[in-house]
This record gives structure tokens, sequence and C-alpha cells, in this order.
């Protein structure tokens, strides 16, 4: 049996909840309380369980749970299965289990919180000798159930959960790398009005990918810069797998053409890339009926022709006096 790692405290505040559908919010919280020291500098690692393991080797995670409401809670701890697909980290209903789940031991399965109090859990995973090597997922649930309510009464049971989501890879050699491409950046309206770039992200790599970044705009109508404005989070793109990724801009930028930098990241990796788009006019309308003033493009297109023009007329005239 090898136990692997050295572990140091997560200083960050709880992880970004993965909730189930109809859960109330703030009822319950749970946090990674441990993080490898080796990971440190890494920001998913502060709030996932995100690792390597070798065949047989056993790893102990804490992660600690605290009632946030103003009521005694009785607190479920289970881990669930969980896949990566569609650009999300997608959890299975309920208790349902896969294989990360079967090498998934806990030391509580229930809690009973007073208000405001917390309590840690201990995690373990073992993995099996003759696993098969690849990435597996999985969540770390705190679930409680609603007070007493009239539907209830009908067989109507509102729960709500929170959970630590688990990236695991294991195989016999060294950890597969992480790597991602940007490409296909394009320039929309939202139906609101608002302009937005996408990109489209390949996961080229062996782990998957939580993406955050931001976007910069430069060189736009007039010499405009605009600036950097977040990417939407919430893509997580499997290994082998391509998702979008939106950056929903100012609605007062005008329309035409910008240079966009686009920085990605994930964990540690950061991937950057720059492109000239072209920021549409607002949803609707129809460049050839417009009467609105022409831009500045459309200006000194007009103001070329013009001085062609004249510089024609003058060459013509010239011509005719010397004939005359």
């Amino acid at each position: 049996m090898v136990v692997a790692g050295t572990l140091i405290p997560a200083t960050t505040a709880l992880t970004q909840p993965a909730r189930a559908s109809g859960s109330t919010s703030g009822s319950v919280g749970i946090r990674l309380v441990d993080v490898p020291a080796d990971d440190v500098d890494d920001p998913r690692a502060r709030l996932y369980i995100v690792d390597y393991l070798k065949l047989g080797a056993v790893i102990h995670r804490r992660v600690e749970v605290t009632n946030k409401s103003d009521a005694e809670a009785h607190v479920s701890i289970y881990p669930g299965a969980a896949s990566v697909k569609n650009g999300s980290f997608d959890v299975a209903p309920g208790h349902t289990p896969n294989e990360l789940t079967s090498w998934m031991s806990l030391d509580r399965h229930v809690l009973t919180l007073p208000p405001g109090a917390s309590a840690p859990v201990t995690v373990t995973i073992a993995v099996p000798r003759d696993a098969s090597p690849g990435e597996r997922y999985a969540g770390i649930w705190a679930e409680v159930a609603a007070s007493s309510t009239p539907e209830q009464s009908k067989g109507i049971l509102e729960v709500s959960r929170v959970g630590v989501r688990v990236y695991l890879a294991v195989g016999p050699g060294g950890p597969p790398p992480s790597d991602f491409v940007i490409d296909r950046i394009t320039a929309k309206r939202l139906a609101n009005g608002r302009p937005a770039v996408t990109t489209r992200v390949h996961n080229t790599g062996g782990r998957a990918l939580d993406l955050s970044g931001d976007l910069t705009l430069t060189d736009g109508p007039g010499g405009l810069s605009a600036g950097p404005f977040p990417a939407r989070l919430g893509t997580t793109v499997g290994t082998g797998q391509a998702g979008p990724v939106e950056v929903v801009l100012d609605s007062r930028l005008p329309e035409g053409r910008w240079t966009v930098k686009i920085r990605l990241r994930s964990g540690l990796l950061e991937r950057t890339t720059q492109a000239t788009v072209t920021l549409p006019g607002r949803t609707g309308t129809d460049p050839a009926t417009r009467t609105s003033r022409p831009g500045p493009v459309l200006l000194a297109s007009l103001a070329v022709v013009l001085v062609v023009l004249v510089g024609l007329t003058f060459t013509l005239l010239r011509r005719k006096r010397r004939s005359d």
C-alpha cells in the first residue's frame, strides 16, 4: 500500500457549490481543508480534490461541513458519481455510484450540527492495483432535508446538497500533461443587445479542464480600447472534448473591427490567443436600412472616393485645355 502526498491547510473560502436541482441555497456549506504541498499554487487544488495516483496508492483528504442556518441541521455525507460532458461537470442524482465512488470511504456519514457549527470529515481514496489508467470524477456531498412542510405529507421531500468535486487520474507512470488549444473566435449580439465574443476550446491533454480567463479589446473604432472582461465561468472540458467559452462585453461598445486578446487558464496552465473580429450592429437591425449617422469607416471611405473624383476631374480638364 502506498500512502501519497504531503498536505497543508487550504485557506480559501467555501468551494463553488455543485447543487442538486431544487436545493435551498445557504443551509449547509462544505469546503476542502487539505491541499497537497506540491499543488499549493494551483487554484483548482484549493477548491477541489485534483490528484494523480499510482496504482495501489491511498490518500486521505479532509473536508469541513458547516451549518449555515439558524437551526440544528442533520447532514448526510456521501460520495456520488459525476462525469464531464457537454462543457460541464455533470453530477448524477442522489447516491448514484461509479467506479471512483467504490474506491472512496468516509469516517463519518451523518453529522448533527448546531447553528453555525462546523465539523471535519476524512475522505479516503484507495486505488486498486489492477485499475485501468485514466481520469475519473465524483463529488463528496453534504445533504440536508428541508424542515417539515405540507408537501412532505404528499410524498414530496425537498433536499439541499453542496459538494466538493473530485478529479482523480490514475496510472502506472507520471501524471498525464494538461493542454488545450483556443480557436473559432467569433463576435455576436445577444438577444438583450449586448455584444459578446465566443471561442471554442479543444482539450488536447490528459486531464479535464476548468476554464476561467478574460478578454481585452484594442484597436477599435477611433482607436478605442476596452477591458479586461471576465469569461463566463462554468466551462469544464473533458479529455479529447471541445467546448465553448463566452465573454459578454459592455453594451456601450460601438460596432466595428476590434483586435481581441483572449487569455484562458485552468489551474496553473494558461494559453493566450489574438484575433480581429467585427462587432455586429444591434440584434434585428439591417445595415442597409439604418438611419443612424455613418460610422468612421464609412466616412473615411467616402473621403477617399471624393479625392479620387476631384483628381480625375482635374486631369480631364487639363487634357481638354491642351487639346483646345
